[in-house]
């Protein structure tokens, strides 16, 4: 928290420049910027005066690891995410409401009855090398998401791409559903609109888009060097979200790859770094006191534990509500994160302000701290004292807390539980094969709808191996609904069978904290780091 005399600082300089300007250059209502802040991954309305922003410069990001590649369709990773963003753009994306907003399209239209999604492309948009952006491009690109993107063949199978006219493009599928617009926005493997010529090449190694930002350098463990694109044209709009204007201030971003968190923390309270992402929770306070920096946590994904439920003692659903039932969750959180602010206590699959998709269904069984009660339905399960492992890894020490803490309240409630530690390449191993564990802890990013979680669809065999009827039918009927009312009613129906099959037991929301010094105007943070609209102010 800031001390009293930065405020005052902050109040006087704030009048002077009303005096002197006539109005404000600050970012204004967003719900995730300030440390004492309700976290909440909606960022603001983009009410942020640009007039009198300085351009150029370099912004100087001290980034937490190397993508693995900069093409957004040849992997999930994030980092790889948060890189292409600032080069690619796609047809469609999320307002901070997770609504769909037109990007490259000027707008789409559902037709239900023909099963189309109808986009109009955006007229006057240029590629990085200088060629207008055409239809033929949207087709080409789309087709290679089509065929790439685990979300596109998961849930738009057999789709494909026409462009009847210059400046439309039909996308036909088997049949049209509510869920069909967010796969299309869907930021994990963005629908990347490329050059023609590049999109139909089986590996992408020329970066070349339409975003602000275009490609120049990449220094293997060292740094990725993007440029201002002064032939950008953006969409119309306040920004919100990833909607929106998008305006270039500054002349270059470097992305610096600093693995180890405390040089990332170092360079930020030097000036080194500009910009600096997983900041770890145990340097908040100092970073929090120091006027020269800003601090930014969102809520960015959710942690559990992961019942094996094909083989032994968690087969039986009892067993599963046992634990529900007894565990401390908040216990388990404080172990975990230390402090309320780096974490959340949601039994939500979705957030509030995915306001399409959340519901408070289910939630009486999370946290429930009912001993009684779990040690009835263990006895009705007809628990024999069976061995129960649990398998954990100190790589990640949320996860590592979660099991620990969990291992001594089972065992305090009768339960015979081993706590087994390994590596985490290990525990991904391990977890696979479903004769040597009972429970493993894991995370996932949050998501634009409740049936993107892998823990949820029985088809997918994810490890734990979900079987539940009820969560399988309330999946088809969320993915084949036609409007957003219908599409509720079966996520309350989702989130209900949630809480009674415990696949897994959610533990939380959990932050992250990313961190900008204090002459940084307009950084925010909405699914990844937003890097459009950001100046260097002297």
């Amino acid at each position: 928290m800031r001390n009293l005399k930065s405020i005052l600082l902050l109040v006087v300089l704030s009048v002077i420049a009303l005096i002197i300007v006539g109005c404000s250059g600050q970012e204004n209502g967003s719900t995730n910027t300030d440390s004492n802040s309700n976290p909440n991954p909606s960022n603001n309305s983009g009410e942020t005066d640009t007039t009198a922003r300085t351009e150029g410069g370099v912004l100087e990001f001290a980034f937490n690891a190397q993508p693995p590649t900069l093409d957004p369709l040849a992997t999930t990773a994030t980092a790889t995410r948060d890189f292409a963003r600032t080069m690619f753009e796609g047809l469609v994306t999320f307002d901070s409401n997770y609504q769909i907003q037109p990007l490259l399209a000027e707008s789409f239209e559902v037709n239900q009855e023909e099963n189309q999604v109808i986009f109009k492309i955006r007229k006057g948009v240029k590629f990085h090398n200088g060629k207008d952006l055409t239809v033929d491009d949207v087709v080409a690109s789309m087709e290679r998401w089509a065929t790439k993107s685990a979300q596109a063949k998961s849930f738009l199978p057999g789709i494909t791409f026409s462009a009847p006219d210059d400046e439309t493009v039909v996308a036909q599928l088997e049949k049209t559903g509510f869920v069909d617009m967010y796969i299309f926005a869907d930021q994990t493997q963005i629908a990347a609109i490329m050059p023609k010529e590049i999109a139909q090449q089986e590996e992408v190694k020329e970066y070349i888009g339409t975003g602000p930002y275009k490609f120049v350098e990449w220094k293997q463990d060292q740094y990725i060097l993007v440029e201002k694109f002064d032939e950008y044209v953006s969409p119309e709009g306040e920004p919100d979200g990833l909607a929106g204007k998008r305006e270039v201030f500054v002349d270059q971003i470097k992305f610096n790859i600093v693995p180890d968190s405390i040089t990332r923390v170092t360079g930020l309270q030097t000036g080194e770094y500009h910009v600096g992402n997983f900041i770890p929770y145990d340097s908040f306070q100092m970073l929090d006191s120091d006027p020269n920096v800003e601090m930014k946590i969102v809520e960015s994904s959710m942690g559990g534990l992961v019942f094996n439920k094909a083989k032994g003692v968690f087969s039986d659903i009892k067993m599963r509500q046992a634990v529900a039932a007894a565990l401390d969750i908040d216990a388990i959180n404080f172990a975990a994160y230390g402090d309320e602010k780096f974490f959340s206590k949601s039994p939500q699959l979705m957030l509030e302000s995915q306001i399409d998709w959340y519901t408070d269904a289910g939630s009486e069984n999370y946290n429930q701290k009912n001993i009684e009660k779990a040690k009835q339905l263990i006895e009705e399960a007809g628990y024999n004292g069976e061995v129960i492992r649990i398998i954990t890894s100190r790589e990640y020490e949320d996860y590592y807390a979660f099991c620990v803490v969990a291992h001594e309240q089972l065992k305090a409630i009768g339960l015979n539980v081993e706590l087994e530690v390994y590596d985490w390449a290990t525990v991904l191993e391990k977890r696979q094969n479903p004769d040597i564990y009972e429970i493993f802890a894991s995370g996932w990013a949050l998501r634009p709808t409740p049936v993107q979680y892998p823990f949820l669809d029985s088809a997918g065999a994810w490890p734990g191996w979900t079987n539940s009827e009820e969560i399988d039918s309330a999946i088809f009927n969320i993915r084949n609904a036609q409007s957003a009312e219908e599409a509720k009613e079966h996520t309350v129906k989702l989130q209900t069978a949630f809480w009674d099959y415990v696949p897994i037991i959610k533990m939380g929301n959990s932050m992250e904290i990313s961190s900008y010094r204090s002459n940084v105007q307009g950084f925010d943070y909405f699914i990844g780091p937003v890097l459009w609209n950001v100046s260097i102010e002297k």
